[in-house]
């Protein structure tokens, strides 16, 4: 059925004003998805901050530099390995650090140096932070610091196990019931979910409330680029589907702009999740995939919908599904089992090991989708890090995106699958060492270096996508796609954990990124290339694609297509053209 069900946009266009609205509508939300995946950066970001003192402060002393207010101190206080001396009205002289605090037993005068007696106390009266940027974030609303610091630290990779989660299960759920009302449900969770994170009361609600957001956001992610690819022919499918990414890139540079407005984190918060709005208001107007309308037997709903594109492209002769899908003949009404039809042999995860040739194979496509979730987040995360204006840098960073994808396109169809993904995952790795040779005073420097590394590693993760699909046969080509997905997932958990090693040495999370994009590009060499060659079918014309085989010798010895079976040909629909960002 999945070549007769091309014969639908050979009809009614590839993409016409029809599937122009149903495209732009639905990855309208793909923002949203962006904006939830990186809105972390800024709710849990930490100021600088000191153990608070009780008692009135009349003087602060900060090497040679005084002030009258620890309000004002801020800007005087360069590092952290310093102290802040204050003295109260009553006459008490306080060094305060980040986690300690010590009263000096001989308050007779105030200077900074000093070698007398002093007694160390811990931070029972909380901290003062600096409100120069943020006036508040989650880590200052409860002390999520010293001690509590990996509270802090555990919000982002939390949220990516939800992420992880929410593919496996709303992926499966759209399967059974539909993508429409999975959409109307994850794109409803994001809103709810998203004004409910900024009236969490205390940390572990707001973990929970955030783990159901991921959840939800990840759900629709997956679910929209199955939607999509039903509805847009094969011309334009590949680019369609590449440039949702741009819309989830689209929804980082919100951040910044959020961000730098709105320095109270749940009022910041809140912007962010109003943009889901619009799409909550008219989802309801989208229609069901003609494709899963039909796996399910649904011939006059299918009809419905097909009509109405025919409308809105101008056909004067719609298509019917009799002769499309040649009803008639029992090739779609058809189940397994019907019309003397054996049942299909279900894959699982070893298939993809089942001889050395392939599990190498496999082993290289799930390191490039691991290496690929990995740099785009830890180039993501690590923006803020860099100096200057976090929310400029966060901002390029989202924007540098929208040229990868249109250059991933183009490679793709030019040069081929393969010889786009090598030089690009190299030449990150380059980018990485690069990084490290750069003078740290240096931010410009870095931050142009830091975008080129996400330029990289974003056309390698954009075509991941569409080459894993090629690379294996039909009947288990969504294995193939959804294991990889679920190693990119295992990435943007890991990230997090990755740039918090920049503690430990401040180019950690480079190093590690150049590495793993150095191996996977090495590795990549050995797979084969996929342009101009058709879809396989079984294991050994997938097997054959490593030897160079022509497409005619290919055709050759392929077997005929099997035309008993919709769930079949289901996968091959979907698992052609299925793409995501996570």
């Amino acid at each position: 059925m999945a070549r007769n069900f091309e014969l639908l946009f050979d009809s009614l266009g590839h993409f016409g004003r029809y599937q122009a609205w149903v495209y732009f509508t639905s990855v309208f939300q793909a923002i949203s998805c962006g904006i939830h995946y990186l809105a972390s950066v800024f709710l849990a970001v930490t100021p600088k901050f000191v153990c608070n003192v009780s008692g009135n402060v009349s003087s602060v002393l900060i090497h040679n530099s005084s002030c009258s207010r620890l309000e004002d101190a801020w800007t005087l206080w360069k590092s952290t390995q310093s102290y802040i001396l204050v003295q109260l009205e009553n006459g008490e002289v306080w060094e305060l650090n980040q986690c300690t605090r010590s009263r000096r037993e001989e308050p007779s005068y105030l200077t900074y140096n000093y070698s007398g007696n002093k007694t160390d106390y811990p931070c029972t009266d909380g901290y003062i932070y600096d409100q120069t940027k943020w006036q508040s974030t989650i880590v200052t609303e409860w002390d999520l610091v010293c001690q509590r610091e990996w509270l802090a630290k555990l919000t982002q990779p939390t949220f990516m196990l939800g992420v992880l989660l929410g593919a496996v299960i709303f992926g499966d759920i759209a399967d059974r019931i539909g993508r429409r009302p999975v959409m109307w449900f994850t794109s409803s969770g994001q809103f709810i979910f998203g004004i409910a994170v900024a009236f969490t009361f205390d940390y572990t609600s707001f973990v929970i409330v955030r783990f159901l957001l991921a959840l939800v956001s990840s759900g629709y992610l997956v679910v929209v680029f199955v939607y999509v690819t039903e509805y847009i022919g094969i011309k334009a499918r590949t680019w369609a589907s590449m440039h949702v990414h741009a819309f989830f890139a689209v929804g980082i540079m919100v951040v910044a702009l959020v961000g730098y407005l709105t320095p109270t984190w749940w009022v910041y918060q809140i912007c962010l999740s109003i943009t889901t709005l619009p799409f909550v208001l008219c989802c309801w107007m989208l229609p069901e995939t003609p494709f899963w309308l039909l796996t399910e037997g649904r011939y006059e709903e299918a009809q419905k919908v097909i009509n109405a594109m025919a409308r809105w492209n101008k056909v004067s002769t719609p298509c019917k599904i009799s002769e499309l899908c040649s009803v008639q003949d029992g090739v779609v009404s058809g189940r397994v089992g019907d019309n003397g039809s054996s049942p299909v042999k279900k894959h699982n995860i070893l298939d993809l090991f089942r001889n050395g040739h392939i599990a190498r194979r496999t082993i290289t496509v799930w390191l490039v989708w691991f290496t690929g979730s990995l740099g785009y987040y830890v180039f993501s995360l690590s923006s803020v890090n860099l100096g200057g204006s976090e929310y400029l840098n966060l901002f390029l960073i989202g924007a540098v995106e929208l040229p990868a994808y249109v250059i991933a396109c183009i490679g793709m169809d030019k040069l081929g699958r393969r010889n786009t993904l090598i030089p690009f995952l190299i030449s990150s790795a380059v980018i990485c060492a690069v990084v490290m040779l750069i003078p740290q005073d240096l931010n410009t420097l870095s931050i142009l270096a830091n975008m080129a590394g996400k330029f990289a590693i974003g056309v390698a993760f954009g075509l991941i996508y569409l080459y894993t699909a090629e690379l294996y046969p039909t009947v288990a080509r969504s294995l193939a796609v959804g294991s990889g997905s679920m190693m990119c997932r295992v990435g943007s958990v890991v990230a997090p954990f990755c740039v918090y090693l920049s503690s430990v040495w401040i180019f950690m999370p480079q190093l590690i990124v150049g590495i793993m994009a150095f191996l996977s590009g090495t590795l990549t060499l050995m797979l084969p290339e996929t342009l101009g060659k058709p879809l396989t079918n079984t294991w050994a014309e997938a097997v054959q694609l490593g030897n160079h085989v022509t497409k005619d010798s290919i055709s050759e010895k392929a077997p005929p297509a099997p035309h008993n079976s919709g769930p079949v040909e289901k996968v091959e629909m979907v698992g052609q053209e299925t793409h995501g960002t996570d």
